[in-house]
């Protein structure tokens, strides 16, 4: 039963790094997405009121996707550190814990940080350049 478990558990993280990286990348191909098509649309948008509209609109779309890739990586981060803290106590119950060093743990949250800091990042330099420009 505790194989069963185990393998469980790692298939969870599998699918949890799969769901991570599907968010990642969707918010930064977005927002660069919307950097380019506000830029482009960002000289018009000073005589056109239509095409400033549409900025507009870009950007509470992109708003509303990094708030949920957001959301979607601290809740990633949250499962991580659930399943990593189960497959911890299944090893130390087998006594194998020393090949895994709980420091890893500290090591995925730093990771998931830097993930978010980039998706924000990217979100608000795709906010802000076009309006600069206009």
């Amino acid at each position: 039963m505790i194989e069963y478990v185990h393998n469980h558990i790692t298939s969870e993280l599998q699918q949890n790094a799969r769901t991570d990286t599907i968010f990642i990348l969707t918010s930064i191909a977005l927002n660069l997405i919307t950097l380019a098509v506000n830029w482009g649309m960002a000289e018009k948008s000073r005589t056109n009121e239509s095409t400033f509209v549409a900025m507009f609109l870009f950007v509470v779309l992109l708003v509303l996707v990094n708030l949920v890739v957001v959301i979607g990586l601290l809740k990633g981060k949250q499962t991580r550190r659930k399943l990593i803290s189960g497959l911890m106590k299944i090893y130390k119950d087998k006594d194998v814990d020393k090949y895994y060093d709980e420091s890893l743990l500290n090591n995925y949250s730093v990771r998931y940080n830097l993930f978010i800091s980039v998706v924000a990042g990217t979100g608000l330099i795709a906010i802000v350049v076009p309006f600069v420009l206009r």
